[in-house]
């Protein structure tokens, strides 16, 4: 059946262990993020028996279901409506909020559990955090007097939202809060969270602050690229996971719709390039699944645009017919689209 995507988890786990091997020689700990397969069983199984430190997600549902005995590490800020979801299923969680955290503590004690969580600052990128201009010493204080929960550290997140690429002078924000929390509470951070994939060029030329100990790794282990500059790993692997679907339609017409153009059936008003008659094909995918901006074709094969389920294509050879199979390599947006629909079968290698 197609549409399907082919999971080579032997290519995989190379990915993870190559970067993760390269972390902890530089001594990160390394968070496998499952979030851009779904949490797929088989690759969290790969994370299981590799040499990542921590398992984390952004989806709380995943993490309810996961199956692992490395602590779990929940990455969206936990909203008050789940902090007994958070407290019960996860190890630790990225915070902002101190009411959020004060719940996370309420909850555990009635759990007789505890907590550990990372208090996020942000340095720029305008996602979530505190501030670092206004951060205050005051919120440190308030969560180290509660009673079940772990001041486990502080870290930071860029590139995913405001493209901030990492960097010393980045950093040393980020710095200069874990030195003001250090001395005035005379306690050692056991974590600094520096960041994600972004930061692996930083990583692969040995030039992360030495205070940075941990990054939180997703695309680079599942596309074999740092997320910076969106440049190649050497060594890696960008196939992990790709995309096959069937043609269903080859036919030579214009490459030009006749007649008054309106909007699509997304409510988007589309611009088009005459050149003449074309040999057009029709896949078996379309935008319910992913987005045709995520797909990366053969070089004889020029993506035109999708409907709901449908992908309209123009080859530029002749060797194609009905039924073949075109494979398609994926952006990482392809990818956790892909994964997330039931109408794509998974298949593995």
């Amino acid at each position: 059946m197609y549409p399907r995507v082919i999971i080579d988890a032997k290519k995989y786990a190379f990915n993870v262990s190559y970067i993760t091997n390269l972390a902890h020689k530089q001594n990160i700990s390394v968070m496998g993020v499952s979030k851009v397969f779904c949490a797929d069983p088989i690759l969290v199984s790969v994370l299981e028996d590799m040499n990542v430190d921590y398992i984390a997600d952004s989806k709380l549902e995943n993490l309810m279901h996961m199956k692992t005995r490395k602590p779990k590490v929940y990455l969206r800020i936990p909203a008050l409506s789940e902090a007994s979801l958070v407290v019960k299923y996860t190890d630790i969680s990225l915070n902002s909020e101190l009411e959020v955290i004060k719940k996370l503590d309420e909850i555990a004690g009635k759990m007789k559990k505890r907590h550990k969580i990372i208090l996020m600052i942000d340095l720029g990128d305008l996602r979530e955090g505190i501030y670092y201009q206004a951060f205050n010493l005051n919120i440190v204080k308030e969560i180290l007097d509660l009673k079940n929960i772990d001041f486990f550290g502080i870290g930071t997140n860029l590139t995913c939202y405001g493209s901030v690429i990492p960097s010393k002078e980045t950093y040393d924000k980020l710095e200069s809060i874990k030195n003001d929390i250090e001395k005035t509470f005379k306690l050692s951070l056991d974590i600094i969270s520096g960041g994600n994939s972004s930061s692996i060029p930083m990583l692969m030329e040995d030039k992360l602050p030495t205070y940075i100990n941990n990054l939180r790794i997703g695309e680079s282990f599942i596309l074999g690229r740092e997320t910076a500059y969106q440049n190649r790993i050497d060594h890696l692997y960008e196939d992990v996971i790709v995309l096959e679907a069937e043609i269903l339609e080859i036919k030579d017409k214009p490459s030009y719709p006749e007649g008054e153009l309106g909007f699509d059936a997304f409510g988007d008003k589309q611009t088009y390039k005459d050149i003449g008659i074309i040999k057009r094909a029709i896949l078996s995918i379309g935008k319910q699944d992913v987005k045709h901006d995520d797909l990366l074709p053969p070089k004889d094969v020029e993506i035109i645009g999708s409907s709901s389920d449908h992908l309209i294509v123009h080859l530029k050879s002749d060797h194609y017919k009905i039924g073949d199979v075109i494979t398609f390599k994926l952006k990482y947006g392809g990818i956790l689209s892909l994964m997330t629909s039931k109408y794509v079968e998974k298949i593995y290698v």
